[in-house]
């Protein structure tokens, strides 16, 4: 196919179909397994409901009508069983790095472009065209190794990993085998029970295939035709696979969200998994508790949010409960399967290919990567904090653990509060103000805080105005909003000066507007005089009306209540 024929439109996907299954038929006529499965999906050769496992509800209403007992006792059985079994849960995630190239050629890494413009004959596999590493996407692998304590490997090498489908151009996949750039790491992960490690068995570097356009339908179930997208073949992906070691839906979705903050962070990847720059594939399998051997694995994708991917996570290991309780475990196979977030399920995709199937073979066309001590020590010295890191140093600083997971959570937010506190915020009233307004005006606004106009030294300076006395938290709160803006970056208190909104201070004008609102409420005042004091509110809400909200609470609180007390004892005396 020609590259002035991609860039004039998008490929459909079946005549990409058709030529790979005439390339790839065995000496007897057989389609290889990898071709076959795909073939299933594209052509329809296997009924839906045989490649679609039954639903929950299906499970289930297989499970009752086999019981003998009332549903009452079925039900109570039912939770006992379920109680015997253990989710074992390992999951593989692909991380595209932030490179401004692919791995293996110069077209640009850049999301959202037009369909088919980033491409060239190296990332199309066009005969003759040679692959050359990028040493930027080496960098980040070490980086993300470093973080995950894993094994950096000093020699390793890329592989070709043999698949068919319509968005591999080259029929196969550069990758990396037996000698991953990085293994035997862990990552320990803040989870409601307390911290928990995770075993990292591996992270190699790989490249990206193109990206499916359905069309008619959002599923290629459905859907009128498939085009696509070559932009993203080629780019560099870091596949972080960890050990079984999660046990709960809820494990996985706090170890892929802290994967993602060390990616964040760190500034190997931007981790939006809705634009597909982060993707987790599960692998679920159940056992009964105690026993050591593994059920069968069921791979599950297709979840572009953490939320989602517990859910998911949630949905599978109760269909797979629900089929050994049913008495039909052998429907429990290896496949993959996606997670319909629509119809809150998983459904069949296709058989999981076994390693046998990729046909790994050293790749030709690259030597072996070497990875020299000085280029480890390189890359950890640029090493930003890790979000571990700034966790226990905002604890230092006696933050509560709850404002900590807040202000660790995101890097703008971490940016932005590590910003104010060096231009002299004190921690916990720049936590607060960043955590209440400032979080509420972004989520108004649809935005993160490195969106918003308004300088962490602004913030500083207006924290610093309130605890001067020269504005009061009231006059902070009505500005905020323009100061997000960026009004008050050149400087706040000019600003708050030029508008009018320094606070009243001085004793006796506070005095003289206090007892102007005592003299305007008379019967107000009697009744105060007379036992009721919680008009002492009333009192403080007329002072701060008739000051437009620019009076010193404290010494107006402070006045208030002596000419409240004063008054109270000449009426009491006068009785």
């Amino acid at each position: 196919m020609k590259a002035s024929a991609l860039r004039q439109g998008q490929c459909v996907v079946g005549q990409l179909f058709t030529a790979a299954h005439r390339a790839r038929v065995q000496p007897d006529g057989r389609l290889l397994r990898a071709s076959r499965a795909t073939s299933q999906l594209a052509a329809s050769h296997t009924p839906a409901a045989e490649l679609v496992a039954p639903t929950r509800r299906r499970i289930c209403q297989a499970a009752a009508a086999a019981a003998a007992a009332p549903a009452a006792a079925a039900a109570a059985a039912d939770t006992s069983v379920a109680q015997e079994y253990e989710a074992v849960i390992g999951i593989e995630t692909h991380v595209q790095l932030l490179t401004r190239t692919k791995a293996f050629c110069s077209c640009p890494n850049q999301y959202g472009d037009e369909p088919n413009t980033n491409i060239c004959p190296v990332c199309m596999g066009h005969p003759g065209s040679l692959p050359m590493l990028n040493q930027e996407a080496v960098n980040l692998a070490i980086r993300a190794g470093i973080a995950l304590n894993a094994n950096i490997a000093r020699r390793s090498k890329f592989d070709r990993k043999q698949y068919f489908y319509a968005d591999l151009p080259k029929g196969y996949q550069i990758s990396q085998y037996d000698v991953p750039v990085c293994s035997a790491g862990f990552l320990e992960v803040d989870t409601p029970e307390g911290v928990k490690r995770f075993g990292i068995t591996r992270a190699h570097l790989e490249e990206d295939a193109g990206k499916n356009v359905h069309g008619g339908a959002d599923s290629l179930s459905g859907s009128s035709h498939t085009l696509v997208d070559f932009n993203r073949a080629g780019v560099p992906l870091l596949e972080i696979v960890s050990e079984p070691d999660m046990r709960s839906a809820r494990d996985a979705a706090a170890y892929g969200a802290e994967l993602r903050r060390i990616c964040r962070f760190l500034g190997i990847s931007d981790g939006n998994m809705a634009e597909g720059s982060m993707r987790c594939d599960v692998n679920v399998s159940v056992r009964p508790k105690g026993q050591e051997q593994f059920g069968m694995k069921v791979e599950v994708k297709n979840m572009n949010s953490f939320s989602n991917m517990q859910k998911a996570i949630e949905f599978e290991i109760e269909r797979q409960v629900s089929l050994l309780q049913a008495g039909r475990g052998a429907e429990v196979v290896q496949e993959t399967r996606l997670w319909d977030e629509g119809r809150q399920e998983t459904s069949s995709m296709r058989t999981k290919e076994g390693l046998a199937d990729y046909r790994y073979f050293p790749e030709p066309d690259l030597p072996d990567l070497e990875i020299t001590e000085q280029q480890i020590e390189q890359v950890k010295a640029s090493m930003a904090e890790l979000p571990v890191a700034k966790r226990e140093r905002y604890l230092s600083l006696g933050l509560p653990k709850a404002d900590v997971l807040i202000l660790a959570d995101e890097l703008a937010t971490a940016d932005f509060f590590d910003a104010a506190m060096a231009a002299g915020a004190p921690a916990k009233a720049a936590a607060n103000w960043i955590m209440g307004d400032i979080m509420a005006a972004c989520k108004e606004r649809k935005m993160g805080m490195d969106g918003l106009a308004i300088t962490p030294g602004a913030l500083a300076e207006m924290i610093t105005l309130i605890e001067g006395g020269t504005i009061s938290g009231k006059i902070a709160k009505d500005v905020l909003p323009r100061l997000l803006d960026g009004e008050g970056n050149a400087g706040v208190k000019a600003f708050v000066e030029k508008e009018g909104l320094v606070q009243i201070s001085d004793e006796s004008a506070v005095e003289a507007m206090v007892d102007a609102v005592l003299a305007a409420n008379p019967n107000q005042l009697a009744q105060y005089c007379s036992g009721k004091t919680k008009l002492a509110g009333f009192f403080t809400g007329q002072v701060m009306k008739e000051s437009a909200g620019r009076v010193n609470p404290g010494l107006m609180n402070k006045i208030l209540m002596k000419k409240l007390a004063a008054a109270a004892a000449a009426a009491a005396e006068a009785a």
